[in-house]
């Protein structure tokens, strides 16, 4: 398949113009390191062992690093149509997602409770009077299990129930990966990593989250089978002979294109996964409207992942959301893929290397989630 080692842009505060400019509620480690709890033995020996679990491995071989220079080198050459990150940036990194696996670092508590709470109570069309079920950021709420939450939920339209599953089932999916790769000991510096069934049960079993668990693997459930639908709804962008997928290596490319367009035709041998044409179907204006919101509110979302305080945690939390970006715009530019010319340049539709693979990386998680349920 295609290449593990691919560009990750680990660029913080690209929400805001400048750094003094980001919410100190977001930051991590703005808490005052003079404090009685900063000085707390034990929390400053879960904050070593995070920022060491959360570190990234950025160990390169020379040949991979040649190999990026003539990827470089062979994107520039193409068309492009989107906005992309500046991949020059010096703080830019070229990752091998081999060396780096998504698992537990260490990193939680109170930061990555902000950073969370940031994006559903900013971005998911949530008004501030109302409160998700089991948020630790939120007032008492007495004997409310969160039915309020849902009765609001259900009274929005479609495109937003959509949005708000997504958020929902890509959260869902991080917190599984943590638990499946979780740090059961560590002895004379050699860490055992392993399935923690203890804080699996913690964030969705149906009793310990009073029923909100197994919403969550709803939701995980619904993210996946978008990405099944946008990968079925994508393949004639690939099938085109002008698509190549360079490495720089002719026989891998081909070998890869052909792996890829086999995974394509498996996706379009199951039944229909979403119906992405009931979205944003009503007035054309109205609807208009409301597309474009949903789209600044997800990429909202992409630029507070560059809020986590963890490399790892940001690195995979990045692939993720830009993956589910990605399946995203490839299923509302149908019209744009069916136009596409066969042997020319893409000019209404094009997908970078960065989400390509970000795309089937994504899809690799999720399906691995999947494949694991089965089991």
């Amino acid at each position: 398949m295609w290449s593990p080692v691919q560009r990750v842009s680990l660029m913080s505060s690209t929400l805001f113009s400048s750094p003094s400019k980001i919410p100190v509620g977001i930051k991590a480690g703005s808490s005052n390191k003079y404090s009685k709890v900063a000085n707390n033995t034990k929390e400053l020996e879960d904050c070593e062992q995070a920022n060491k679990l959360g570190a990234i491995n950025s160990t390169l071989s020379n040949q991979s690093k040649e190999a990026f220079i003539d990827w470089a080198r062979y994107d520039d050459s193409q068309d492009h149509f989107c906005e992309l990150d500046d991949e020059r940036s010096p703080a830019a990194q070229y990752v091998d997602l081999l060396l780096n696996p998504e698992r537990y670092t260490g990193y939680k508590g109170s930061s990555a409770w902000r950073v969370w709470n940031s994006i559903y109570e900013e971005n998911c069309f949530k008004p501030r009077s109302v409160y998700r079920p089991l948020n630790p950021l939120a007032p008492s709420r007495g004997e409310d299990d969160g039915e309020s939450f849902y009765t609001w939920l259900e009274g929005l339209c479609l495109e937003k129930r959509v949005f708000y599953k997504l958020i929902s089932g890509l959260h869902a999916s991080i917190n599984l990966h943590l638990c499946a790769n979780y740090l059961l000991e560590e002895t004379w510096g050699k860490p055992s990593w392993g399935p923690n069934l203890k804080e699996f049960k913690r964030r969705f079993d149906p009793v310990e989250t009073k029923g909100e668990g197994p919403r969550r693997l709803k939701n995980l459930y619904f993210l996946y089978l978008i990405e099944l639908r946008a990968l079925s709804k994508v393949a004639p962008y690939f099938e085109r002979s002008i698509v190549d997928l360079y490495t720089g290596n002719g026989e891998e490319d081909a070998n890869t294109k052909t792996l890829l367009l086999n995974i394509f035709q498996d996706t379009k041998s199951f039944p229909m996964h979403f119906d992405e044409k009931s979205m944003f179907a009503g007035d054309k204006k109205g609807a208009k409207s409301l597309k474009e919101e949903f789209r600044l509110h997800f990429k909202n979302i992409s630029r507070i992942m560059d809020c986590v305080g963890c490399d790892k945690c940001r690195l995979w939390g990045k692939l993720q959301t830009q993956g589910l970006g990605t399946a995203l715009k490839i299923l509302f530019s149908e019209k744009e893929i069916q136009k596409l010319p066969e042997n020319s340049p893409s000019k209404g539709f094009q997908l970078t290397r960065q989400e390509i693979v970000a795309l089937l990386n994504a899809f690799g998680r999720w399906f691995q989630t999947e494949f694991e349920f089965a089991q």
